[in-house]
C-alpha cells in the first residue's frame, strides 16, 4: 500500500465508513459462526469491528509489518495475527466457520492469483460455511488512490464464476454505487 492509502485505511473516517456501512451491509444474513478468518486485514480497522462479532478471529495479513503491528495492538485479545500469503493458507481444511475480506482483494497482483486465494479459502472453510465481503469499483478516483501501489481491479461481472470454479458451490455478486458485494458457500 503506498503511504496515502495506508493512512486512509488507518483513518477514523475509513473506520466510521467500515462500522456503519460497509461490513453490516456485505455480512448481512451471513453466519459468521464461531472462528473466523479474516484475508487482508491491512491495519486492523476492519478487524478491530469484526473481533467483536465472533468469539475467535484470524487476521491473515501478507505485508509483514503491517502483521507485526496488527498482533502488537491486538495481543491478548480474540485475534491471532498470521503473516501468511492468502494464495497459500497455513491451515488445515475445513477449520474456519466463516470467511471475510473488506476492500482488498485488488491488492492481490494477478487474476490468477486472486482465484488461487479463493481456492484457499474454499478450502480451509468448513462444508457449508460462507466467505463474504466486498471490495472496491475501478475508476479514476480509485486508481488515484493507487499510484505506485498494486492495484488489479476485480471485475464483477467475472467474480461468481471465478468463485464457483475455486470450489464454491454457491456464489452471487452484487454492484451498488460504491463497492461489490460477493457472497460464497463451500
Amino acid at each position: 500500500m503506498n503511504q496515502q492509502h495506508l493512512e486512509y485505511c488507518s483513518s477514523d473516517e475509513w473506520a466510521e465508513g467500515l462500522r456503519k456501512w460497509i461490513i453490516p451491509s456485505a455480512l448481512a444474513d451471513v453466519d459468521l459462526g464461531d472462528d473466523v478468518l479474516e484475508v487482508g486485514p491491512g491495519p486492523g480497522r476492519t478487524t478491530d469491528l469484526l473481533r467483536e462479532l465472533t468469539p475467535r478471529l484470524t487476521a491473515v495479513e501478507v505485508d509483514a509489518d503491517l502483521a507485526t503491528a496488527l498482533a502488537a495492538r491486538l495481543d491478548g485479545t480474540n485475534v491471532e495475527v498470521c503473516h501468511a500469503d492468502a494464495t497459500s493458507l497455513p491451515f488445515p481444511d475445513g477449520r474456519f466457520s466463516a470467511a471475510v475480506s473488506f476492500i482488498m482483494l485488488h491488492h492481490v497482483p494477478t487474476a490468477e492469483a486472486q482465484d488461487q486465494l479463493f481456492a484457499e479459502v474454499a478450502r480451509v472453510l468448513a462444508p457449508g460455511r460462507e466467505f463474504a465481503g466486498c471490495d472496491s469499483l475501478d475508476g479514476d478516483d480509485f486508481r488515484a488512490m493507487h499510484v505506485d501501489d498494486v492495484c488489479n481491479p476485480v471485475v464483477a461481472d467475472t467474480l461468481e464464476e471465478r468463485l464457483l470454479r475455486a470450489g464454491f458451490a454457491e456464489a452471487r455478486v452484487s454492484v451498488n454505487p460504491y463497492v461489490m458485494e460477493f457472497w460464497a458457500r463451500r
